[in-house]
């Protein structure tokens, strides 16, 4: 079976598509659950099928107290996008020193809802509430942060210093 796509391009289509997966409220409770029961205080529950794949879809459970190091992507496909589906959290942008460059609240249901970090950016997400969910899609396929993408200026993850510097940029947005 065909249909005709954007631009007349033939689209083929399965005969039993899957069905659609809801995003929604259970959903959404099973990933803070998860984040909440993980070391790390944050959890991924993907959409898409493999590590390989060229479009990553994801929901992030990210618990208060949860450090992903500051980290950028060189590779120029790998623009990040968040959308906030629960709670609010803080996007920190660096520059290469390691200063903080723009600071964005974001908020479900509040002014700024998401961002795009585009590709080579220094970032850094900081959850405020509990129960915090966001929507991440970016290009895959997924590789581990080589070292030139992990700030050389900010502590590991699991390094002693890196709740001391959670705090420091949490106490930013408060001031």
């Amino acid at each position: 079976m065909a249909a005709s796509g954007e631009r007349g391009v033939p689209v083929r289509m399965s005969a039993n598509p899957p069905p659609p997966i809801a995003i929604d409220e259970p959903l959404l409770d099973v990933v803070t659950h998860a984040a909440r029961l993980s070391p790390r205080l944050r959890r991924n529950h993907n959409f898409h099928t493999a590590d390989t794949d060229a479009c990553h879809r994801l929901l992030n459970g990210m618990e208060p107290g949860s450090y992903i190091l500051p980290h950028r992507h060189l590779d120029p496909n790998k623009d990040e996008t968040f959308v906030i589906l629960r709670g609010a959290f803080g996007l920190v942008l660096f520059d290469d020193a390691g200063e903080v460059a723009q600071m964005l609240l974001l908020r479900a249901g509040g002014t700024t809802l998401g961002a795009t970090v585009p590709s080579g950016t220094w970032h850094t997400l900081i959850a405020f509430e509990p129960g915090g969910v966001f929507l991440e899609a970016k290009a895959g396929p997924y590789l581990p942060l080589s070292d030139a993408e992990r700030a050389p200026w900010a502590p590991a993850e699991g390094d002693a210093a890196a709740a001391d510097y959670l705090e420091a940029l949490t106490a930013r947005f408060d001031a």
